[in-house]
């Protein structure tokens, strides 16, 4: 009995101690453990919680770009820079792209394309020869992928500014007629139409209002696009102003010439018609047609030999 007691009595004790450690030192665990986490990050500084604070673009896409660009600087050329930003302007300077993110968008797309082809071999289960071939176009292909985005949208561009240009001159020339100089016929084209050719010529009065000379400010817009019509419109405007021609009768001299090359383009297409419809005629239609006509034929006389 006096043992039991004994061991009652320090079991009592022990369990005092333990629950007075615990009390005084808590040990926090599973839902404790995670609101003392947030109390931690809650009262922490700021200049800790500002890193997580951050948006995803910041804290993991622009230094993956900032990586692709340095690899991209040393992969391309030392003109590769003016090459990008020509083809740029020729596409108008599309959203935010630079020529920065060009390069960046070359490599990541570069690494995209080979991670899609590697994922396209697996499910397929296709032999080694062929896996290096795919992989090697997916490269390429994401590598040249952003020149192709800006070589279509500098195409639609231009022949949008090619399609526009005829109504743009008689649009000046109706208001130099009318009294206006050059400057007000450009200024009433730029904010009376739309399209890419009304944002040139609204730049180039830009250019005119921060200081450029008109033959300048013409020339910058020649070099900015592809079009022959609106380059050849620019070389007269600058010969007119370099000799004093007068400008209504340099600007219905264009209108009527490009008018006549704008038909003259209608024609050559409407005479490549029958060269272009010529493939799928021959292998889309045609048989078609003689499945059409000669097959009950042929079956009657599979039929009647049988």
């Amino acid at each position: 009995m006096t043992l039991l007691f004994v061991a009652g009595v320090t079991l009592v004790l022990v369990s005092i101690v333990l629950l007075g450690m615990a009390v005084a030192k808590p040990q926090p665990e599973g839902v404790h453990r995670s609101i003392a986490v947030l109390e931690a990050m809650s009262s922490a500084p700021k200049e800790l919680t500002q890193e997580l604070d951050r948006p995803f673009g910041e804290r993991v896409l622009d230094p993956l770009r900032g990586r692709a660009l340095s690899i991209g600087k040393r992969l391309t050329g030392s003109d590769s820079a003016d090459r990008i930003r020509q083809k740029l302007d020729l596409a108008g300077n599309p959203g935010t792209w630079t020529v920065d993110r060009v390069i960046s968008s070359k490599v990541l797309g570069a690494v995209v394309g080979v991670v899609a082809a590697f994922g396209i071999t697996a499910l397929l289960g296709t032999s080694l020869s062929l896996r290096i071939v795919i992989v090697v176009g997916g490269l390429v292909l994401g590598y040249v992928a952003p020149n192709l985005y800006l070589y279509q949208v500098a195409y639609d561009r231009s022949a949008k500014m090619q399609r526009e240009l005829p109504d743009a001159i008689d649009l000046m020339t109706i208001s130099v007629e009318s009294g206006l100089g050059f400057d007000a016929a450009v200024q009433q084209v730029a904010t009376n139409t739309d399209g890419p050719l009304a944002d040139e010529l609204a730049r180039v009065l830009r250019e005119m209002q921060i200081g450029q000379s008109r033959s300048e400010s013409l020339r910058n817009l020649s070099e900015r696009t592809n079009v022959p019509e609106l380059k050849s419109f620019v070389s007269a405007m600058v010969q007119a102003d370099a000799f004093g021609i007068p400008i209504a009768q340099v600007l219905r001299v264009q209108s009527s010439e490009i008018r006549v090359k704008r038909r003259q383009a209608a024609e050559e297409k409407a005479m490549q018609v029958p060269v272009k419809i010529t493939i799928p005629l021959i292998f889309c239609i045609l048989p078609c047609l003689f499945i059409a006509v000669m097959g009950p034929a042929a079956i009657t006389a599979l039929e009647n030999f049988s």
